[in-house]
């Protein structure tokens, strides 16, 4: 059965010059993207009961641009400003660079791996010393906390934003020859949206190990799967199967 309708369960791109928009122009698919999950800041007198005091540690760890944005606005609700000699270690250069947003950033500390969190951690242990707080959402990646804990870094979780599930009641009557998920997150909104979701013929993408057990563990069949050595990216994964079914 060939694949002429895909959702994509993210935000719309800013522009049309992204991956996805090359995809459906080239195979002519119709192509279209929707948040199931959105971020929502925890309010700074909720933040306060956790008695965490940014100003008590010596390095934040950023990873991700959301990250970012909600520890500076905790920041700014409790009129504090990170000092000077605030460390920065962020997960990749994008997340690095966006701190310009914030801080003035050639006069500030700041570092930055390749991406993995494992990369990062390398850097981290030139600075073994330092007192790290770690701003995150309530669905955190069991392998960040496990990888400092194993390495014995001095860090406090600090929760200060929180995924939750959006409303896709206006979906429930529209229907795609395939959904692409990214995260585990993806698949509860599913369910908590259409509690009687079935696959039926509709084809399943998956990005990385967490979300694909995610789509099993509901019963459901992934017939994509991203990352591999074949197709690094979800877009790359997407062609080679649309190009093999719609090819009759």
């Amino acid at each position: 059965m060939q694949v002429k309708s895909i959702l994509v369960s993210q935000p719309q791109p800013e522009n049309d010059k992204n991956p996805y928009s090359e995809l459906a122009r080239e195979l002519k698919l119709k192509l279209d993207f929707r948040s199931f999950i959105h971020i929502e800041g925890i309010p700074i007198q909720e933040f306060r009961k956790e008695r965490v005091h940014f100003t008590d540690y010596s390095a934040v760890i950023l990873t991700s641009r959301n990250a970012a944005d909600h520890f500076f606005r905790i920041c700014s609700e409790a009129r504090i400003s990170p000092p000077d000699s605030m460390k920065y270690f962020c997960t990749n250069e994008a997340t690095a660079h966006y701190l310009q947003k914030y801080i003035v950033y050639r006069k500030r500390k700041v570092f930055y791996g390749k991406g993995r969190f494992a990369d990062l951690i390398e850097i981290m242990e030139k600075h073994k010393k330092e007192k790290f707080v770690l701003p995150c959402s309530n669905v955190l990646k069991p392998t960040i906390p496990n990888l400092l804990e194993e390495n014995k870094f001095n860090y406090t979780k600090a929760n200060i934003f929180k995924t939750v599930v959006s409303d896709l009641s206006d979906l429930e009557d529209v229907y795609y020859d395939m959904l692409v998920f990214f995260s585990p997150s993806g698949i509860e909104s599913l369910f908590k949206n259409f509690p009687d979701f079935k696959q039926n013929k509709t084809r399943i993408a998956a990005f990385g190990p967490t979300t694909i057990k995610a789509v099993e563990d509901r019963g459901l069949k992934v017939h994509v799967m991203a990352p591999s050595k074949e197709a690094p990216s979800m877009t790359m994964a997407i062609r080679q199967y649309v190009n093999q079914v719609n090819k009759n």
